[in-house]
């Protein structure tokens, strides 16, 4: 265990944030005109937070933008807010979903439509739920054309979270530290996306076949990523933090409900596979952590070991602004991880696949169309 930490520390050590690269504007940047950045948003039922999220991208900085808002069978005040801010700024685009298709999941059919009509060179796919500082686009748009890379993605922060769902937050992103640094070593087969930010450059994002291949794919923002990948266009991968904020997830009970429709999907729906990780990974963390409460050696060797995941932690939690405990809990949030997983097996197979937004899709379908 003291070994896996050390390995995952290499690769914590490795992830940078965006603003740790060079984003200063060169003399010949200022005076060339932004590009053109379409940002496409999937929104259903976000009355509390859609405008909020829109004026967060109305501020953007040193970027030309349109934004694309397509209201996917919203049943609440979505439609008349996201009407009243196109009237106020006339870079606000509104497309309305109401009847879905079938065979697409909600979400892949949203991202698809409002991407047929962006305009713009880049295409960036961000959550109607994340805040964004106002630089943050701008900076991305340079790190992609100074490494010359056609796909650029942030891992979000939390908003107002509990030192728990932080600690959460801490342990996911540690448990993806080498898989964040292979697409920015360029390494083969590494690929990466995240649904809080993925700017993708529009001719590479058609190339590859984009939403439309994403059909009934539950992981749509990572899988956009491999398809990418296999087309031959790089990748960078950098830590949110504060750049990029999620509006959800406040508790670890928050978390594993979210994470429902998620987690089996990450291992393709094999049963076998998600059973025997999360058993496997939820009795030997919990073993160890009471070996602390023993007084045998082995026991302490065993529970020191695990906590020795505090160290890339706290390196994590430093780098993305946190200032709080959490990296000292994060050790203790790892078997929640595989319970999250085990959960989202067992449920997803007793009701037979995945209710979202409102529709289910059959796990048969799920498992004979999505992109792996």
């Amino acid at each position: 265990m003291t070994s896996s930490a050390l390995f995952h520390l290499q690769w914590a050590q490795r992830l940078p944030r965006l603003s740790d690269r060079d984003t200063t504007l060169r003399t010949s940047e200022s005076r060339d005109a932004p590009v053109l950045c379409s940002v496409v948003i999937a929104a259903r039922n976000e009355e509390a937070r859609i405008e909020n999220s829109i004026r967060n991208l109305l501020v953007q900085r040193d970027v030309n933008l349109e934004i694309i808002v397509v209201d996917d069978r919203s049943t609440d005040r979505t439609e008349e807010i996201l009407t009243r801010l196109t009237q106020l700024d006339d870079r606000v685009r509104m497309q309305r979903v109401h009847t879905l298709p079938d065979g697409w999941l909600g979400k892949c059919y949203a991202c698809h439509i409002g991407a047929a009509i962006a305009k713009g060179h880049w295409i960036l796919f961000t959550d109607a739920d994340c805040w964004m500082k106002p630089d943050v686009i701008a900076r991305a748009l340079r790190v992609a054309n100074r490494n010359r890379v056609d796909h650029v993605t942030l891992t979000p922060g939390i908003a107002e979270g509990s030192v728990g769902a932080q600690a959460w937050h801490l342990a996911f992103l540690i448990s993806l530290a080498d898989w964040l640094s292979g697409v920015n070593r360029d390494r083969p087969k590494a690929y990466f996306g995240i649904g809080a930010f993925n700017l993708v450059q529009a001719s590479a994002y058609r190339q590859c076949g984009g939403y439309e291949s994403l059909r009934l794919t539950v992981l749509d923002d990572v899988r956009l990523g491999l398809l990418l990948h296999r087309v031959g266009k790089r990748t960078r991968a950098f830590l949110g933090g504060d750049d990029v904020v999620c509006h959800w997830g406040t508790t670890v009970t928050d978390l594993v409900k979210m994470h429902e429709k998620n987690y089996f999907a990450a291992v393709n729906f094999r049963l076998t596979v998600a059973l025997m990780a999360g058993l496997s990974g939820m009795i030997f963390w919990c073993v160890a952590i009471v070996g602390l409460v023993t007084g045998t050696a082995a026991g302490l060797v065993t529970g020191l070991a695990v906590f020795s995941l505090c160290i890339p932690a706290y390196i994590l939690s430093r780098r993305i602004g946190w200032c709080g405990p959490d990296w000292l809990v994060a050790p203790l949030v790892f078997p929640m991880l595989f319970y999250a997983l085990l959960r989202s097996a067992l449920v997803t197979t007793r009701r037979g696949g995945v209710l979202w937004r409102d529709t289910f899709y059959s796990l048969d379908e799920l498992r004979r169309s999505s992109v792996r």
